[in-house]
């Protein structure tokens, strides 16, 4: 097995057929593996093409992180997809799940590539994954890994999509580890966090392999916005907490690992980097997702080097990357989501985290996937995964939604994704609530001070009243929910 970056993509005698062919092998009730993560690298041909279909399907799709409308909308459109796990992010598969009409369940990131190979979701039939080279029993994955790796391991069958419009050249970011199952797991030999300890490609049998799918297509990956002034006050006071930080905390001495969330807030704070402090430390990123944020980071010299698990970019970011993959592909490493997200690792760099919620109740339960409690934004991706094992975990988040009509600090939320052990700090545009080492009287008084002036008074209402019942933890069950008090 060997990529020979000069010789095409396609480097052996495998069977070619059209999407609409690769559809027609799919069963009515399969279990189908798709790549994608962060809205780039998944398949963009044969899904559509499953969807044309005029029968009736019943599908499972289980996806590494967000994929885009070739997965997502057009299942959903065409009434085929029954269940779906373990993330998503378009507003098509989010009604239906609200709405009863899909089965979902959200799972932490770095566990899934395991539970596939278990067969904790069932046993799947196919994967769909797209790649820009193919040989005889490998190939090389596009601007995402994910769980690309294990998924074509658990797959009986594979139908792989090797798409032109991407560069050969993604090949040098790659580094594709895969792991034993336990109980003959051993460490991960990974001592420095831009290290690479694997290769390009993905390995396959080829006797699984359905056919090979030529297309063109680009990606659709995240549009962000430009940041809001709540934004630039929130990076502010991010920026004012890490450089305080960074004197005090032996553990940021000599090096910083930062981690963000994606979307549109950890694409903010990633590009208000460049205001912080970091004096002679070096400055790496060890996280899930490469945003455009980065990229102004590695170019000023600010970061030594970025690892992740995909090139969660915007189209004008994408093209700044093709455009030097070169230089880049010496500072990027892609790796697979289950040693992107590893808790070990990501203990054993001292990774800070820096991720986004929902909303943050006055004890610091952080509710990161539900409206209410009852409607699923996206899922709760890897926001568990570094929250939990980063030394310093931080929760940054505007204090208000719907144009200051909602407080986001609450007196207590009624879905818990992060619970009060796994938070450090809480950070809005109104100040920084350091909770590490407060009971949970005085961590309600910190979190009370940096919600929105016009909701403390009811916080402050509330955790007297909760108060008056006595308890470690005080709450008045009968108004927790009434935001009107």
């Amino acid at each position: 097995m060997s990529f020979d970056p000069g010789g095409g993509r396609i480097q052996a005698s495998v069977p070619q057929l059209s999407a609409a062919d690769a559809a027609e092998t799919i069963g009515p009730d399969d279990i189908i593996l798709v790549s994608g993560f962060g809205g780039v690298g998944y398949p963009k041909a044969v899904t559509p093409a499953i969807a044309d279909r005029d029968d009736e399907l019943s599908l499972t799709v289980i996806s590494g992180g967000g994929v885009g409308a070739t997965v997502d909308d057009a299942l959903v459109e065409a009434g085929k997809l029954a269940r779906r796990f373990p993330f998503q992010t378009r507003p098509a598969v989010r009604g239906a799940i609200n709405d009863g009409t899909v089965a979902f369940h959200d799972r932490h990131i770095s566990r899934v590539a395991d539970e596939v190979r278990l067969g904790d979701f069932g046993d799947p039939n196919v994967a769909i994954v797209e790649a820009i080279a193919v040989g005889d029993g490998w190939l090389v994955p596009s601007t995402s890994i994910g769980n690309t790796p294990a998924f074509v391991e658990a797959a009986d069958r594979l139908i792989i999509e090797v798409n032109r419009s991407q560069p050969l050249e993604l090949a040098r970011v790659h580094d594709v580890y895969t792991r034993a199952l336990p109980p003959d797991r051993g460490p991960i030999p990974l001592s420095t966090p831009t290290g690479r300890i694997g290769g390009p490609e993905i390995e396959f049998d080829p006797d699984t392999l359905v056919g090979v799918v030529e297309t063109e297509q680009t990606d659709t990956p995240y549009e962000f916005r430009d940041p809001t002034a709540v934004d630039a006050a929130i990076a502010d006071n991010l920026q004012e907490f890490l450089e305080a930080e960074i004197r005090r905390n032996p553990m940021l001495e000599r090096s910083v690992q930062l981690q963000f969330g994606v979307g549109s807030m950890g694409n903010a704070l990633m590009g208000a980097l460049s205001a912080i402090d970091f004096g002679d430390r070096t400055v790496r990123y060890f996280g899930e997702v490469f945003q455009d944020g980065l990229l102004d980071s590695l170019d000023s010299g600010l970061l030594s080097g970025a690892s992740a698990t995909s090139l969660a970019l915007s189209d004008a970011g994408q093209q700044q990357l093709f455009d030097d993959i070169d230089r880049y592909a010496d500072q990027v490493v892609l790796r697979p989501a289950d040693i992107s997200n590893n808790p070990a690792l990501i203990e054993r760099f001292g990774v800070v985290g820096i991720n986004s919620a929902v909303e943050v109740d006055i004890y610091g339960n952080a509710n990161a996937t539900h409206i209410q409690g009852t409607r699923v934004v996206n899922g709760i991706g890897g926001g568990g995964d570094f929250n939990r094992n980063c030394r310093l975990g931080i929760i940054a988040l505007p204090s208000t939604a719907a144009d200051g009509e909602i407080s986001r600090i609450v007196p207590m939320t009624p879905h818990v994704d992060h619970t009060e052990h796994d938070l450090s700090v809480v950070v809005t545009e109104h100040g920084v609530a350091d909770l590490r080492g407060s009971s949970p009287r005085e961590r309600a008084d910190r979190l009370t001070a940096i919600a929105d002036p016009a909701y403390r008074p009811r916080l402050e209402r509330y955790a007297e009243r909760a108060g008056t019942a006595g308890g470690h933890t005080p709450h008045d069950l009968d108004s927790a929910f009434d935001s009107t008090l």
